[in-house]
């Protein structure tokens, strides 16, 4: 290793000496200055101590330092291969198969006659305008582009959301959204407070909140006898969940049963959160899809905030506007003040910052 040493003196010297002596390496010089050693398996210049003798000054740093760090590098070899994702694995087999006649059903994305997501014809003319205009290429600020992410909060709460109460920030689409509300609650409610997860949900979600450190429970939800919902089994483990659960519901188009409940089961469901003070997460990655109407799809999330509920939504914008690639979608809190709302989104930005900085323009 001395060999390989590179020595920088912070000031200037007349005399001084490199070699190696058992395992270290000692440049010994007339006068005391500062050194940097750089060290090549370590990539950095490191300080050495220095030891003085007569009127020679000893420096002295044992090449244990770059052994240990070259050496530390063998821990990769003990990380093991994970599972692939259950959706995502499905899509890589799918573009290493060579059969000519293979159909890729396993991603939500609908697709033209050559297996490419089809694009909507407003997604076409809103690109040319963006195009035509002078986009910047500045930095989004921590929570995005507030004047999209109130035409997306109005587009799923309606008209009537009172904006100087409700925390919303741009996010990395559906999956984003969820993570920040995931991390928000494991701060704020506590690592290990309960969350509840329609029996079956999207796969991410279990992962995701998992990884928030929340503790993921079930409830009943479709039944595979009937191919229905199982309004009662639902009712029934909402009620016994304890006090201040967050309760995670599919706003509408239920991923991946497509089973909703009525108006009139929503405000059943509405009651039995209300009941145990439920902290309501909607998730509302379809609307649009469900009904074929916006509005009409938007019906349970605005029923429950017309009861009272300060829900929490996650929005994706991937399915309903063909934007998979784009990662587009927000993450919107009621509050019940300006000064709750400045407190949450404070917390957002403390989020987000560490974790991606800002979302894509």
């Amino acid at each position: 290793y001395a060999a390989r040493l590179t020595v920088r003196l912070l000031c200037p010297t007349t005399s001084c000496s490199v070699f190696a002596a058992h395992n270290h390496t000692i440049l010994t010089m007339k006068i005391a200055y500062s050194l940097l050693l750089f060290v090549p398996t370590v990539g950095a210049f490191m300080p050495i101590k220095k030891s003085v003798s007569n009127d020679s000054h000893k420096l002295y740093m044992s090449t244990s330092t770059a052994t240990s760090a070259s050496s530390g590098m063998s821990f990769l070899s003990e990380v093991p291969v994970g599972p692939p994702d259950a959706i995502l694995g499905i899509a890589q087999a799918f573009r290493e198969c060579t059969d000519p006649n293979k159909v890729n059903i396993c991603v939500g994305a609908y697709r033209d006659e050559n297996g490419s997501p089809w694009v909507l014809p407003s997604v076409r003319a809103a690109e040319r305008k963006m195009i035509e205009t002078d986009v910047k290429k500045e930095y989004a600020p921590i929570d995005g582009d507030q004047e999209f992410v109130k035409l997306a909060l109005q587009f799923a709460y309606g008209a009537d959301l009172d904006y100087a109460t409700t925390a919303a920030v741009q996010t990395l689409s559906g999956t984003g959204a969820c993570r920040i509300g995931g991390e928000f609650f494991g701060r704020f409610l506590g690592k290990g407070h309960k969350i509840y997860l329609p029996n079956p949900t999207w796969g991410n979600h279990v992962n995701i909140f998992k990884d928030c450190g929340l503790d993921v429970q079930r409830y009943r939800y479709y039944s595979s006898e009937t191919n229905g919902l199982d309004l009662a089994g639902m009712l029934e483990d909402l009620k016994n969940a304890p006090e201040g659960s967050v309760i995670l519901l599919h706003a509408c188009a239920h991923n991946p049963t497509g089973c909703d409940p009525t108006l009139e089961q929503w405000k059943e469901i509405s009651d039995a959160v209300k009941a145990i003070n439920g902290v309501v997460f909607f998730d509302s990655a379809y609307q649009g899809f469900a009904s074929g109407d916006a509005e009409l799809d938007a019906a349970a999330l605005r029923l429950f905030v017309s009861e009272g509920h300060k829900v929490t939504l996650a929005q994706s914008f991937a399915k309903n506007f063909g934007l998979y690639g784009e990662r587009c979608g927000t993450l919107s809190i009621l509050t019940n003040s300006a000064e709750e709302k400045a407190a949450v989104m404070s917390q957002l930005k403390l989020i987000i910052r560490p974790m991606y900085s800002s979302p894509p323009i």
